[in-house]
């Protein structure tokens, strides 16, 4: 596929940039600490959907996705199988759809999901209604919430979301970097969504399309926690100096510090599914779009964070690129966003923690060639968000994963090639640096 230079030059710089993440210190859990996790695990009657899985959207116009393969840019009669991966188990599901940044109005044809197999190949699907029909027209901009299915979910076995696009439209609304393999058919070969075999869907992506959220009915004292930030919350791990491409051994893992998170969840039986909210090159006070990095994070931390279903808490690490990428923020400036992002949480019932910004004064991005002075930002930043009282607490993503001998970059295990993002390692050590009894403390605003 070739790009004229003036895409490209603005599709790398987007990209380059990818991070952040969420903090949180404690070390592992001992039988008394988890009994004292129960104990703080609210107690309520009924049920609710709680979101199992999420991702939020980036954009529509980059023409490829964090593998360098090929986005389509015209979809015309063709089916999209994403896989997902699920957070929490159930056995009645809800489907929720995005055409955030289409240019138009949208329908979905026929909506299935299945347990995925192998590759493409799935289970029998079964159908997703919208309003008891098999199809549903969204707006521009908007998202819409399937009705209830009545299928059986498991955490960490994914599932396969296929969604068939009658007509011909620009191109789809995704998130740029899933960090795992889906796949789609060409245009004009019409609706594959009932199909178990892999036969049509003859491409592949690094990107998810279309979908944005799985929720499971669940007790009403299971709630969701949304981590909410930037590449280091994706889980991009880099390929190169220059971070992109990710690196293709990341995919399909399951290893981004929140897949950690709740795997520690599960083991000590605390009823929290952690949905994930990064958007590789976020920040929290420049907006990105059109092109991958999202909006700003304070005008989508509404849409992302705060209108999960069942959300009770959320982890927010962002600003590596807000100090790292023109135009470069300053500390006072974060510390305004941060506070607006409390309010907007506290507000709507919500507890925040706050995490320290990782090291990454070596990195090329977001360091050495972009800004040699993100070091000193970053360290009054930190200074602040571990002195302040504001939010419900501080995660030290920084403690967590800086060279001892030289804290101003990460610990040679914990990086990947860009010395940005962290390796799979680094993102296993922020998902144990989480300290468990502090996310117990939230419960669903409905208990």
């Amino acid at each position: 596929m070739r790009r004229s230079s003036s895409v490209r030059t603005r599709w790398r710089a987007g990209v380059v940039a990818v991070a952040a993440g969420v903090v949180v210190v404690a070390s592992g859990l001992g039988p008394a600490r988890v009994s004292t996790i129960a104990s703080a695990v609210p107690t309520c009657a009924g049920t609710h959907f709680v979101a199992s899985w999420a991702m939020s959207p980036t954009d529509s116009v980059t023409p490829v996705d964090a593998s360098a393969g090929p986005v389509p840019m015209v979809v015309s009669n063709q089916t999209f199988r994403m896989i997902v991966t699920p957070h929490l188990g159930g056995e009645v599901l809800r489907v929720r759809l995005t055409n955030r940044f289409g240019s138009s109005p949208i329908t979905f044809g026929r909506t299935t999901v299945a347990t995925q197999l192998r590759g493409a190949r799935v289970s029998t699907p079964v159908a997703v209604h919208f309003g008891g029909k098999n199809s549903v027209t969204v707006p521009a901009g908007a998202d819409v919430v399937s009705d209830p299915v009545v299928f059986r979910v498991r955490a960490f076995v994914p599932l396969a979301v296929s969604i068939h696009v009658p007509g011909t439209m620009g191109p789809p609304t995704k998130h740029w970097n899933a960090n795992a393999t889906s796949f789609y058919t060409g245009a004009g070969a019409g609706d594959a969504t009932g199909r178990t075999s892999a036969a049509g869907y003859t491409s592949t992506t690094k990107s998810w399309f279309y979908v944005n959220a799985l929720d499971v009915r669940a007790p009403a004292s299971t709630r969701s926690i949304v981590a909410f930030g930037d590449s280091i919350t994706d889980g991009f791990v880099g390929a190169t100096p220059l971070s992109v491409p990710a690196d293709p051994n990341a995919a399909d893992r399951q290893g981004r510090y929140p897949d950690g998170l709740q795997r520690r969840l599960i083991g000590a039986s605390i009823p929290i599914s952690v949905v994930n909210a990064g958007i590789g090159s976020n920040r929290l006070l420049t907006s990105g779009e059109p092109l991958l990095l999202g909006s700003r994070g304070l005008s989508r931390f509404r849409r992302d964070a705060l209108e999960q279903s069942g959300v009770a808490g959320v982890l927010l690490l962002e600003g590596i690129n807000d100090v790292g990428l023109p135009p470069f923020a300053n500390a006072d400036g974060m510390i305004a966003g941060y506070r607006d992002a409390i309010g907007q949480a506290h507000r709507a019932g919500v507890k925040i923690w706050l995490g320290t910004i990782k090291p990454a004064s070596n990195a090329l991005v977001d360091g050495v060639l972009l800004n040699p002075q993100s070091e000193h930002h970053r360290q009054q930043i930190n200074a602040w968000i571990r002195g302040q009282r504001s939010a419900d607490g501080v995660v030290d993503f920084d403690a967590a994963t800086r060279d001892p001998a030289n804290p101003s970059v990460l610990r040679s295990e914990f990086a990947s090639p860009d010395n940005l993002h962290p390796s799979l390692a680094g993102y296993r050590a922020m998902a144990h640096a989480v300290d468990l009894p502090m996310l117990a403390t939230a419960s669903s605003p409905r208990c």
